[in-house]
């Protein structure tokens, strides 16, 4: 098949191109520099690579992507941008519809973040529940795959774990780690991308994905702890605001203040699977957080 993959040069577009590759798919990668995109690791599927220069929120308005594509992933996210985030990222979503619908694309396929039960949304999370509904408006049949805390090696959440427990001995840590999450190891995540292109069962549907376990923040922290073998204190207090949270993770962990502010405010709610519908259509062994943990420190070890 002919796969449209943007976002190819961020965390799961690099992690997933191989492996569209490895699956004998031709591979149309759209980046807004590339030079960024590391070609030379395919350098044995380089007939099937194809590299698409193109700035998602800033298309020309004749400009089409090609003809023959089968399937389009739109892993495109703008936390970093200046200004309203929320509108670059609908601007990003329309016009790469706009430059989509005139192909031959038969499916459209979106990783957003999984919505909390109490319907409360954050900035972030509202703007990716949007960008859903932005892609799910256009002929071409959306699968929207939703995902709580993925965990793997250079996902931001899992970074930003692994930045506090290595780094504070004691952690005054804000009342929103005691809200519940269920992680993913980020295997599992390109497993189900992979697995759902040109599945017509998950056309036009949305699926929860997570992983077997439900777990606190507070429980993410001290676990990580433990595989460590590194002893932490967590104390939990009431007066740290979402504002406060936001500046303790810009000055303790690598991550931005604009990055810090969007993921607290996700975090302040629950994010759990409503549904598993999606484990029957492509089953797979699930890791559990601590099982992502040694995967990707093992990936750690290897680079």
């Amino acid at each position: 098949m002919n796969i449209l993959l943007t976002g190819a040069t961020g965390y799961i577009g690099l992690l997933l191109l191989p492996q569209l590759l490895e699956a004998c798919h031709t591979v149309h990668a759209v980046v807004r520099d590339r030079r960024r995109l590391p070609t030379e690791d395919f350098t044995g599927d380089a007939e099937r690579l194809r590299v698409i220069e193109a700035d998602l929120a800033d298309l020309p308005p004749d400009f089409r992507f090609p003809d023959e594509i089968d399937a389009a992933y739109f892993l495109v996210h703008s936390l970093g941008a200046a200004g309203d985030f929320a509108t670059h990222e609908a601007r990003t979503a329309r016009n790469f519809l706009r430059a989509l619908e005139p192909t031959h694309c038969r499916q459209i396929i979106y990783l957003g973040g999984i919505i909390p039960d109490d319907g409360q949304l954050s900035m972030h999370l509202a703007s990716r529940r949007d960008v859903q509904d932005i892609l799910g408006s256009s002929r071409i049949p959306l699968t929207a795959l939703r995902a709580s805390i993925i965990v793997g090696a250079g996902s931001a959440s899992f970074e930003i774990i692994r930045d506090l427990v290595e780094k504070l001995p004691l952690m005054i840590t804000p009342r929103w780690t005691a809200n519940r999450c269920q992680p993913i190891a980020i295997g599992n995540v390109t497993h189900y991308l992979l697995a759902v292109v040109g599945r017509e069962e998950t056309f036009r549907r949305t699926f929860d994905i997570g992983g077997p376990e439900v777990l606190t923040y507070r429980q993410l922290l001290q676990q990580y702890a433990d595989a460590r073998h590194l002893r932490r204190w967590i104390v939990p207090v009431p007066v740290l605001t979402l504002r406060l949270s936001s500046a303790w993770l810009y000055f303790v962990t690598s991550t931005t203040f604009r990055i810090a502010r969007a993921l607290v405010d996700s975090l302040a709610h629950d994010t759990i699977c409503k549904d598993h519908s999606l484990r029957a259509i492509v089953p797979q062994e699930l890791l559990t957080y601590r099982q992502a943990i040694d995967r990707a420190f093992a990936r750690i070890a290897q680079n």
